[in-house]
This record gives structure tokens, C-alpha cells and sequence, in this order.
């Protein structure tokens, strides 16, 4: 006689297959996205998720994703942060590693990419660089790009780090590093981290202290850029150099 009872699968096959986390489809159906659809495809807090995918490799990372993107205001102001920020945030020092060589890796090929040609000839990319690299900073930075004769980049220096509204320059120490690298020409940036790029009487004025420093060398100051969010003032378009 047969059977036709369905046998009961054993109670630890069962347990195990619902023990599966829901998440775990999840992790391969968005990287098969990313890489066929693209990156630009993937709303922030999905990329977010694909960057701390190794620093996590078993928990589900959506809702941190989401926190991170919250609580700092978006993308760009999540890999800005600074790393004691993000360990405040929850992040671990394998997460705060991920975001940080993300970061590095998109500067590094915007950088890669102003060596290629004069950066006078690709102002656009170089706005765009420099607003990559310190429009969402919580303080400011005086930061110099060094040139050659051509106009190419050598270097880029951050050369002080102040406070939320100054930054200490040293003229004489501007020349010099210039000096020690044969830079032709600098480009001068630093950021607001107000937002607004308007500048001050200090940034005009020490400005004016390096270009008068540096024109008897044979170098030469092209600009002096203030970041802000979305926004940027040019020292040069507003006459003053």
C-alpha cells in the first residue's frame, strides 16, 4: 500500500532555510544593477549600501545607508565627513575606510584628468575638482595647485586647515613650496564652509601678499577661488588680481 501522506521535512532543514536573511538576494540583484544598468541608475542610499557591502559582508545595510545619507545631508556631505564623524555616526573603521577610498578614487581620477591638458584650457573640471574636494568642508582649508610652464597640473597641497571662518596663510611659505617644486603659476583655493563665496578683506588682502611675493621669483598667480556650496567666486573675474 502506498503512502500518499507527504513526509515532513526534518525540523533543522526547515528552521535553517528560514533562518536565510531577507537581505540576501538583495546584495546580488543590486550589484547585478550597478554593473548593468550603471552606477547613475542607483538612487544614493543603494550606492551607499554597494560601498559598505564589504565592511559588513552579512548584515543588511539599507537602513544605515539611509541614516548616514540623513544625518549628514546627502552624498557629497557623507564622504566629506571627517572620520571621527562617522564612528559617531556608527560607522565602524572598515566603513569609514570604504567611504574614504570611494572618495579618494573620484578625486584621484578628477585629478588624473587635470594633468592630461593645461588647467587653464578645462576651468570647468578644475571648478569641479575643487568643489569635489572642499565645498562640504566643516572648516577651512587653503588649499594650492601648482603649475608648470605649460600650465599642467605638478601638485596639489593643502597647505593650512583653520576654523569655520579662517584659515592662517604664509605668503613667504606659499613662494617657497613653489620654489622647492618649479611651479610656474599657482591657482589659489580655499573653501567657505558658510557656503557663501564672497570674499573677505583678509582673503583679498593676503591674495595681494602672495602674488607681490611671488611676481619677483618669476611666479606667477593665475587665481584664487572660493568654494562654496554650488556656488564659486573667482578673485581674477572680479579684478582683483
Amino acid at each position: 500500500m502506498i503512502n500518499t501522506k507527504r513526509r515532513r521535512k526534518p525540523r533543522h532543514l526547515t528552521e535553517a532555510a528560514d533562518d536565510t536573511p531577507h537581505y540576501h538576494g538583495h546584495r546580488e540583484r543590486l550589484r547585478q544593477r550597478l554593473i548593468a544598468a550603471g552606477a547613475d541608475n542607483l538612487p544614493d542610499y543603494e550606492l551607499v549600501e554597494v560601498i559598505l557591502f564589504a565592511s559588513n559582508p552579512r548584515g543588511d545595510v539599507k537602513p544605515l545607508a539611509k541614516d548616514l545619507l540623513e544625518r549628514f545631508g546627502g552624498f557629497a556631505e557623507l564622504l566629506s565627513a571627517d572620520a571621527e564623524a562617522l564612528a559617531g555616526a556608527g560607522l565602524g573603521l572598515a566603513g569609514i575606510a570604504a567611504l574614504k577610498s570611494v572618495r579618494e578614487a573620484a578625486l584621484r581620477l578628477m585629478r588624473s584628468e587635470l594633468r592630461q591638458r593645461p588647467v587653464v584650457g578645462s576651468w570647468d573640471k578644475l571648478i569641479d575638482y575643487c568643489a569635489a574636494h572642499i565645498a562640504h568642508g566643516t572648516v577651512e582649508e587653503f588649499h594650492i595647485l601648482f603649475l608648470d610652464r605649460k600650465n599642467v597640473l605638478i601638485k596639489h597641497e593643502r597647505q593650512q586647515r583653520g576654523t569655520i571662518d579662517h584659515t592662517p596663510v604664509y605668503p613667504r611659505e606659499v613662494v617657497k613650496r613653489a620654489l622647492e617644486l618649479q611651479a610656474s603659476a599657482l591657482i589659489l583655493v580655499h573653501n567657505h564652509p558658510s557656503g557663501d563665496p564672497t570674499p573677505s578683506k583678509a582673503d583679498i588682502t593676503v591674495t595681494k601678499d602672495i602674488v607681490k611675493a611671488a611676481q619677483p621669483l618669476g611666479v606667477t598667480v593665475h587665481d584664487h577661488l572660493i568654494i562654496g556650496r554650488g556656488r564659486h567666486t573667482s578673485l581674477r573675474d572680479l579684478g582683483l588680481i
